[in-house]
């Protein structure tokens, strides 16, 4: 530059403001309980009429993402997932469960991806395609026909003639097999999402 001096700018010293402290991924999980995130959520859930699936806290940016999985046997409405939503914020913030850090809670039903591994799971999958290993027979692919607290009935290959009874200890986790265009196609998954603190 004519007539005067160029210098290299200095660099300058980041100096981070106390609310503005960087978040490292490990403090925010570090101090979740799940499990005692999901002694305060099981009995909301339940007094909805819900089952509680799965509790799962992910650091999301500078929130923690809470994701609760809830299921019922007669499915569940993106009413019930916000009713849901509003019952469940209110529970975890008097019992202050997600620390110190903002959190968005975001309440859903089970994909079709949800392996069957319970009972429930097996009866709410009624009419659906499913594949599943079988002990000593291998993979097999079939249609539920009925679930009840000791087993499973699938059509294999939808033939009636072709039906067979599989007790719960000779299964494997089941996966849904999704249909297009046939009448027991599962309802995609639902949900509903609210931030908290």
């Amino acid at each position: 530059m004519p007539g005067g001096s160029r210098h290299a700018p200095r660099p300058r010293t980041p100096v981070a403001q106390p609310s503005e402290a960087p978040v490292h991924r490990a403090d925010m999980t570090a101090s979740v309980d799940e499990a005692r995130i999901a002694e305060v959520v099981r009995p909301v859930v339940a007094a909805a009429g819900m089952d509680l699936e799965s509790v799962q806290v992910k650091a999301a940016g500078r929130r923690r993402l809470l994701r609760v999985v809830v299921d019922s046997d007669r499915g569940v409405s993106l009413d019930d997932a916000a009713a849901a939503s509003r019952e469940l914020s209110s529970a975890l913030d008097a019992a202050a469960v997600m620390g110190d850090f903002p959190y968005t809670l975001e309440v859903s039903s089970p994909g079709v991806d949800r392996p069957l591994t319970d009972p429930r799971h097996w009866r709410r999958a009624v009419g659906r395609l499913v594949r599943v290993t079988v002990a000593d027979v291998g993979v097999t692919t079939g249609r539920v026909v009925s679930a009840d607290p000791d087993g499973v009935t699938l059509d294999v290959d939808d033939d009636p003639k072709a039906r067979r009874r599989f007790r719960y200890a000779v299964l494997g986790a089941g996966a849904v097999q999704v249909e297009f265009g046939h009448p027991q196609h599962p309802q995609p998954e639902l949900g509903a999402t609210r931030d908290g603190h």
